[in-house]
């Protein structure tokens, strides 16, 4: 180093330049680095002490001083100890007393330069780490879904009032705004080629809704409103999947392992709600579990309820694809992994290639190993507790763990049901309509009204009306007392019945004489259908009893509860003749 520049860091000034930033950021790789390089500057002034035989090199860093006693010719010892660090403490204390002309508010201003000057050169030589790219992108990313469903409703809605069947055809929002860009008044859609957009069946039922529409009829100038909607809509979905494959870069190259843990939406989540990828690195795994759900966390302390399980972590595909007993466990073993993965990603030197310390750069498999190793853990471990195979890597997981189309085609756009009148409603076996024609339906049609049978129910199934059953009973009973086997000729006045002979009555043309097993059948049904009216009759009777017991005892109680009230107001009044003859 020259006796100008040595001027001029002994002044504070030109310490911005870039190469007293390189030759102190060559003094920082020294500390950083496994292996200390001796640099040619270093070199030069070093064989310029070879000659001398009684001098004693002090040197702060103890790598430093084995790659100088390495140097060939130099018989100088190196020191580099307790003692030479005391030595180093002591002038940086008192710089301003050891150089003559150097004032303390100097050499504050020296500092000040020098450390933006190193900020500068960090940053140069490793854009790699500035997660400040990720923050950003996830919050647009977050602000450009809201903007975009927004818009596409009101494109939908608006656009509905010219040609409302094509938004129960047409249920991707991308398309339908591609359609409306594409044919402009619904009366051009049967000269419009929309191949490029639609697949042919959807085509197909377009054109023929078309020509039967019930919408209104919009001037050019309404038209061309909406088409510049329609042209945001499609500007903005565009947009978003670009930004979307620029956040998955940038995540791979700054959180490799976090990526690999969580995926790239969930890491970006979690590096934004922690302010940086350091302050996410430096917390614990227990906070990176619940990271997101402070709310729930500090209203379950101060209620006394549990705690939850997980916060932002939730939406990671291996805490979707475990069931709810599960979920816990994977969540705290999942955060333990990402803590280990983070800091590995916010504490290694990647992207210091180009400082000229002779790394080589590692591959993009060195760097997510531990990520990698970690999810393959966590993959053993719920396919044991699960007991089931896993999804794929890379496959959107739904809330229930089942597997989710990420960015549906445009062949996989779905057809409103048609309507059912007959429900007056849609029914759930309903089949799209297909260029405007229905699906053919089954021909066995749900009754409306159902006929029901009318057989007479059996008296024993007939227990809540009492009375009436006693008076049936009665009644069976008169019959079969009066039944001896004789028919009734005729009826007295008195109510009698006159009974004849069975000699003398004619039989029928096709009665048969019945026989004795037949005889002894009958007898005995009817002596097992007495058995069961006696013992239904007990029941009731017993059913009889115990309501008469409830009955009189509520009765009781209602007459002493009256002998209470009366007692209390007999009391009463004697207290208020004593009242009025004491006044």
């Amino acid at each position: 180093m020259d006796l100008a520049k040595l001027q001029m860091i002994e002044s504070g000034r030109g310490l911005c330049t870039d190469s007293v930033a390189l030759s102190l950021n060559d003094i920082r790789r020294w500390r950083l680095t496994d292996t200390a390089q001796v640099t040619p500057m270093l070199s030069n002034m070093l064989n310029g002490l070879k000659d001398e035989k009684k001098v004693s090199l002090a040197v702060a860093d103890p790598k430093l001083g084995n790659a100088i006693t390495k140097i060939p010719g130099l018989e100088i010892s190196p020191i580099s100890d307790s003692t030479t660090a005391d030595l180093y403490r002591g002038i940086r204390e008192h710089m301003s007393s050891l150089i003559p002309g150097l004032m303390p508010e100097e050499l504050g201003t020296m500092s000040l330069g020098l450390s933006h000057s190193l900020s500068r050169h960090k940053l140069k030589f490793s854009p790699d780490k500035v997660d400040t790219m990720i923050i950003q992108a996830i919050a647009l990313l977050d602000d450009l879904d809201k903007e975009l469903n927004t818009y596409a409703m009101r494109v939908k809605e608006w656009y509905g009032w010219h040609f409302p069947e094509m938004a129960r055809i047409i249920n991707d929002n991308l398309a339908y705004s591609r359609v409306i860009l594409s044919m402009g008044m619904r009366t051009n859609c049967g000269n419009t080629d929309l191949s490029d957009i639609l697949p042919e069946e959807i085509e197909g039922a377009i054109k023929a809704a078309a020509e039967v529409s019930m919408g209104t009829e919009i001037t050019d100038e309404d038209l061309e409103n909406i088409q510049a909607l329609a042209e945001q809509v499609v500007g903005f979905t565009e947009y978003r999947a670009q930004l979307s494959s620029y956040l998955s870069a940038r995540m791979q190259a700054i959180a490799p392992n976090l990526t690999a843990l969580v995926g790239e939406l969930v890491g970006a989540r979690l590096i934004a709600h922690a302010g940086s990828l350091m302050n996410l690195a430096k917390s614990p795994a227990s906070t990176i579990q619940i990271l997101g759900a402070e709310k729930a966390l500090f209203r379950a302390l101060k209620t006394k309820h549990d705690t939850p399980k997980y916060g932002l972590i939730y939406h990671a595909s291996l805490i979707g694809q475990a069931s709810g007993k599960n979920k816990g466990k994977i969540a705290r073993m999942l955060a333990t992994k990402s803590t280990l993965g983070l800091r590995v990603d916010a504490l290694s030197d990647w992207g210091t290639a180009g400082e000229g310390n002779g790394k080589e750069e590692p591959t993009e498999e060195e760097k997510a190993a531990v990520g990698v190793q970690g999810r393959a853990m966590l993959e053993r471990r719920l396919r044991a507790l699960e007991g089931k195979p896993l999804k794929p890597v890379g496959v959107a997981i739904g809330p229930g763990g089942q597997k989710m189309q990420q960015q549906p085609g445009k062949w996989e756009i779905k057809e409103a049901r048609k309507y059912n009148p007959d429900a007056d409603g849609v029914s759930a076996d309903a089949k799209p309509a297909v260029n405007g024609e229905a699906a053919p339906t089954s021909s066995k049609k749900r009754k409306l009204v159902e006929e029901v049978d009318d057989t007479p129910v059996k008296a024993g199934a007939q227990a809540d009306d009492e009375d009436d059953e006693d008076e049936d009973d009665d009644d069976d009973d008169e019959d079969e007392d009066e039944g001896d086997g004789k028919l009734i000729a005729s009826t007295n006045m008195n109510g009698t019945a006159k009974r004849a002979d069975p000699e003398d009555v004619a039989p029928p043309n096709e009665a048969k004489t019945p026989s004795k097993d037949d005889k002894k059948a009958a007898k005995e049904e009817k002596r097992k259908a007495k058995e069961e009216k006696a013992a239904r009759k007990a029941e009731r009777a017993v059913k009889r009893e115990a309501k008469e017991v409830k009955k009189s005892k509520k009765e009781g109680a209602e007459d002493g509860g009256k002998k209470k009230r009366k007692a209390v107001v007999e009391d009463e009044e004697p207290k208020k003749k004593k009242k009025k003859t004491s006044a």
